[in-house]
């Protein structure tokens, strides 16, 4: 008993420190790209999204180091479909509204061809060196449209005179950055280890932690960032960071995990026949129409969270 209220009492810790760490954490971000000139959605697609996916990183390739390849692939995968299914669902529902194709299409188109490379590369049940070849060339692409974007949008707002920040305002505001980045993490390892042990203590199977729990909780900066954005109203920044998480936790994550692990990373029937299917469909769901309308609509939303609401019925079903 004594466990369990200690694991409440960190869980209620851990989600202070997301918070007020994503309010720091989206503030800096949004006065970047303002001092900049560069769109929010590319700043959230690169700065915020590299920064948020430590989570999984961590996870994923401590996992790998460790030989719990099926927590390395379940963490990535599952972050991805939890990403788009709740957090860009969310972002969706409660302030939908268009977007600029310019600056998404790519990374949409992007991250679409990375989890089919990705499904495709281990349809054998493992993912090997030469699979995770197409996955770097598909990074690399991802790079460098986005500094063909900074440049652009550099180059753009050359042309029109934008305030000059003091040494004082860059210094404090890089320091919330950083600040903020630091209470997202901590208070997100926080969450999960006491989830976890939340979890554990109430009896629930290990099996059903690894893939909701913890894919979930590796999320959480991404979840603090999107809802402080929708907050803020800061709809373009959300859907950035979603896009450039997605991207890295498919192209960057698991290739990283193979190296790590040594040897190909073994997959499970469950990551085959499940989540990969959910992952890939829940994403063409999300992006597909908005690449025709140029907008994020509430009908969207509302059927990526029903998606993700059957997703995580036939896991915990499975896991039953």
């Amino acid at each position: 008993m004594a466990g369990l209220w200690l694991a409440s009492v960190m869980f209620l810790l851990g989600l202070v420190l997301t918070v007020k760490g994503g309010d720091l954490f989206v503030d800096a971000a949004c006065w970047m790209a303002a001092a900049s000139g560069m769109p929010q959605f590319l700043i959230g697609a690169t700065v915020v999204s590299l920064a948020t996916t430590l989570p999984e990183l961590l996870v994923s390739t401590m996992a790998a180091a460790q030989g719990q390849s099926e927590l390395a692939i379940g963490n990535a995968v599952g972050s991805v479909t939890a990403n788009t299914g709740l957090i860009l669902a969310l972002a969706m529902v409660f302030l939908p509204g268009r977007v600029r194709r310019r600056d998404c299409t790519a990374k949409a188109l992007l991250l679409i061809a990375a989890i089919l490379c990705l499904w495709l590369a281990c349809r054998d049940g493992r993912l090997t060196g030469p699979g995770c070849l197409p996955l770097a060339a598909l990074l690399a692409l991802a790079v460098a449209e986005s500094l063909h974007a900074g440049r652009t949008s550099r180059g753009a707002a050359a042309q029109t005179e934008l305030p000059r920040p003091t040494r004082r305002d860059t210094a404090g505001h890089l320091f919330g950055f950083a600040l903020g980045l630091a209470g997202i993490l901590a208070g997100a390892r926080l969450l999960v280890n006491s989830a976890r042990a939340l979890a554990r203590g109430l009896g629930l199977p290990e099996s059903l932690i690894a893939v909701t729990i913890v894919a979930i909780g590796t999320s959480l900066p991404e979840l603090v960032t999107t809802l402080t954005a929708i907050f803020k109203r800061q709809s373009s920044l959300s859907a950035g960071n979603i896009l450039g998480a997605n991207l890295i936790d498919i192209a960057l994550i698991l290739p990283v995990c193979r190296l790590v692990n040594g040897g190909p990373l073994p997959m499970g029937a469950q990551t085959l026949t499940l989540d990969f299917p959910f992952c890939l469909g829940i994403n063409l769901l999300a992006l597909l129409p908005m690449l025709f309308t140029g907008r994020f609509a509430r009908w969207q939303g509302a059927a990526c969270l029903t998606a993700y609401a059957a997703y995580t019925f036939l896991l915990c079903r499975g896991a039953a």
